[in-house]
């Protein structure tokens, strides 16, 4: 029997305040969704070691310390039973990229998502990546695109419902600038687009999409999931650290409106 109930969770949590912290937090945090019976974790872009921002001074890690992380977390996902999907850095032929990383619930490495479409601010920093994938978790498929190329590039989100997922992760990182406009409704109109862009991702493919941010005072976007009729399933209060785990029916994924697109338009 196929399953259509998928519990996940959105590690709606601070900005790392160090590399050992970033292992640490995101260790605790996959405890944590194992004990609220999460079946994946989704953490923000870079979360390990911190998206590499002026406003943030992350050094530059090593090979070696990205290793030593994912196994610590593999190890987590592992003892807690939960799949994880880990925004971090990593290294390809010695030029940094943009990447997830998928463990799977038995602490297995199920491969890595780079970022394909980098914002221009990313350009001097690092190399994009050059495929797209789909993975699964049990009856689950899913997708990712992270942050700009999920706002501004829609064809990242489609690509994942082409290819059967019925839900989309949208790992991001977005903080408070001087001045800028502080919600606390989801997709106020006052707002930028990227909420909307959730919901119109989901409404777009007729499949689910889960963004998660780091909580921060004053965030512009939070952690929310959108349902695949384009309205909103549940939404982390602006702010507050912590998971937001959600039930979603993958039945209700039809994936309908992104398997119609005429192949000439592909």
């Amino acid at each position: 029997m196929v399953r259509t109930t998928f519990r996940i969770a959105l590690a709606n949590i601070p900005f790392p305040a160090s590399e050992d912290d970033a292992v640490s937090r995101a260790v605790s945090a996959v405890h944590e969704a194992g004990r609220a019976g999460a079946d994946l974790i989704c953490f923000p872009e870079c979360y390990i070691p911190g998206y590499r921002i002026s406003s943030h001074n992350v050094p530059l890690p090593t090979p070696e310390y990205l290793e030593r992380a994912w196994h610590t977390v593999a190890d987590a996902a592992r003892t807690a039973n939960v799949g994880v999907v880990l925004g971090t850095e990593r290294f390809v032929d010695d030029a940094m990229r943009i990447s997830v990383l998928v463990i799977d619930r038995d602490g297995s490495i199920d491969g890595f998502q780079d970022k394909v479409q980098l914002d221009p601010s990313e350009d001097p920093l690092y190399t994009p990546g050059t495929s797209r994938r789909v993975f699964t978790a049990g009856d689950l498929t899913f997708g990712v695109a992270i942050c700009h190329e999920g706002w501004r590039y829609p064809e990242t989100v489609r690509f994942a419902a082409r290819h059967g997922a019925q839900l989309v992760f949208l790992p991001h990182f977005g903080e408070a600038e001087p001045g800028a406009f502080r919600p606390t409704t989801f997709a106020d109109p006052a707002n930028t687009f990227h909420e909307k862009a959730i919901q119109c991702r989901a409404a777009e493919n007729t499949c689910f999409v889960a963004a998660v941010n780091c909580a921060g005072d004053g965030s512009p976007t939070t952690s929310a999931v959108a349902r695949p009729d384009g309205s909103v399933l549940a939404w982390q209060p602006y702010g507050v650290a912590g998971l937001l785990v959600v039930d979603i029916d993958t039945s209700e994924a039809t994936r309908l409106l992104a398997s119609r697109l005429r192949p000439a338009q592909a």
